[in-house]
């Protein structure tokens, strides 16, 4: 019975402690948009990674 007097207040504390994370991260903007980098990893550009040309040495 005792230790109730002590896991009540600190599961309170972590319940709070968490919805406040969870507060912060949602005002952040951490949850606008899930599948944009998803859809990113799939597109191919190919002007990123052209290859540089062949310089020719100056005679």
């Amino acid at each position: 019975m005792e230790s109730l007097y002590l896991l009540i207040p600190m599961s309170l504390v972590l319940a709070f402690l968490i919805g406040g994370i969870f507060w912060w991260a949602t005002r952040a903007g951490q949850f606008d948009d899930l599948e944009g980098p998803a859809h990113r990893v799939m597109m191919d550009d190919d002007s990123a990674h052209s290859t540089p040309e062949k310089i020719t040495p100056k005679e």
